[in-house]
């Protein structure tokens, strides 16, 4: 980096050779393969996840429905922060 005292700018700039990260190209196809049956075990998880949130969801709901109708409804709802 070459930078001018005068007007204190970079004149010019030569970024530094990178690094290789592969040192061959069979441990990259691995790597490669690798990732892609994670990301189809991540995609199929998503798949399952969204199949099973309408059933959750039900349920869910099922549950809160059954817990409004046990509550009293003459019963005055409980107060903020615990005061009494």
């Amino acid at each position: 980096m070459k930078v001018d005292p005068d007007t204190k700018t970079v004149i010019t700039f030569t970024e530094p050779p990178q690094k290789r990260t592969v040192e061959d190209l069979q441990s990259a196809a691995q790597a490669l393969k690798g990732e892609e049956a994670r990301r189809e075990a991540l995609f199929q998880k998503s798949v399952e996840a969204h199949r099973n949130s309408a059933d959750v969801l039900s349920k869910k709901f099922d549950e809160l429905f059954k817990k409004a109708k046990e509550d009293d409804p003459s019963k005055p709802p409980p107060k903020p922060l615990g005061l009494e």
